[in-house]
């Protein structure tokens, strides 16, 4: 199908984007790698009268350490994300997981920023970065504020973003020892995740801190408490997985069943404390 009209407009800077973002409202929207929005814009799922390209603006392309946090600017592409030597040494789990979104085309153009931004709870980076407490540091005519990850995903397709606002960094602490892992499953490679678990563990032969996140099991990613707890409180990784679909709402479509869907969630999560070395 052809998107509805539309105006467009390709700003140099940062400060000239948000203030074609102010001027448009609600019913501007901003483009990054498109591989989001431009298809929900040809179903008309999505109708923006203002389309913001942002897409030149190099200032928000970047990954740097700070103190004991990594800083990823919100216009770094998915394979700049998994190539970066910052990342691959001190916070993997997000240079893995960004190797493993979509396909080469995807990873070449789509950008963190805008797989967090878009919200979608079948998406991998949204979840990781939910089990690293992760900030999103978003931009509007107010200056900056940090939301946790945790209140930064809030439905599908929505988030806490102000319709003036911009997401402008992503911030992950460096992980040192602990294990990690994102084990997940999809019908075809470049598919949306059909259940997908992150795992971040932390302890030397007992479980700390642990820390599970959950793709494509409720309206948006999320936290597997009760294996957390199970896991801290001493039980085997395969007895804190089974816990893994407890409190969740996972859909039913082409992919697979609610059901199917619970079930996959402890199987991946049992794989995913293995693999981050909790036993």
């Amino acid at each position: 199908m052809i998107p509805a009209e539309f105006d467009y407009v390709a700003p140099d800077t940062l400060d000239e984007a948000l203030s074609a973002l102010s001027q448009g409202g609600e019913d501007a929207k901003l483009l990054a790698g498109g591989h989001s929005l431009l298809p929900a814009m040809k179903l008309r799922i999505a109708r923006p009268a203002l389309l913001i390209d942002v897409g030149r603006i190099d200032d928000l392309s970047y990954v740097r350490e700070e103190g004991d946090t990594i800083a990823i600017g919100a216009l770094t592409r998915h394979k700049d994300v998994a190539s970066a030597p910052a990342l691959r040494e001190q916070c993997p789990i997000v240079s893995h997981t960004a190797g493993q979104v979509g396909d080469p085309q995807v990873r070449h153009r789509g950008t963190i920023g805008g797989s967090l931004a878009h919200g979608d709870p079948a998406s991998d980076l949204p979840t990781v970065i939910l089990a690293l407490h992760g900030e999103l540091v978003a931009r509007g005519p107010e200056g900056d504020r940090a939301i946790p990850a945790r209140e930064f995903f809030t439905g599908v397709w929505q988030t806490a973003l102000e319709p003036n606002e911009m997401l402008v960094e992503i911030r992950v602490p460096k992980l040192g020892s602990a294990g990690w892992s994102y084990t997940k499953m999809s019908r075809r490679a470049q598919d949306w995740a059909t259940v997908a678990v992150a795992a971040v563990v932390h302890g030397n032969g007992s479980v700390e801190r642990a820390s599970i996140a959950l793709t494509n099991m409720g309206a948006t990613s999320l936290r597997a408490t009760a294996v957390e707890e199970a896991l801290v409180g001493g039980a085997t990784a395969a007895d804190a997985a089974a816990h893994a679909a407890d409190g969740t709402d996972p859909p039913s479509d082409h992919a697979a069943s609610s059901d199917f869907r619970r079930h996959l969630a402890c199987v991946l999560t049992r794989r995913a404390l293995e693999e981050a070395g909790a036993h």
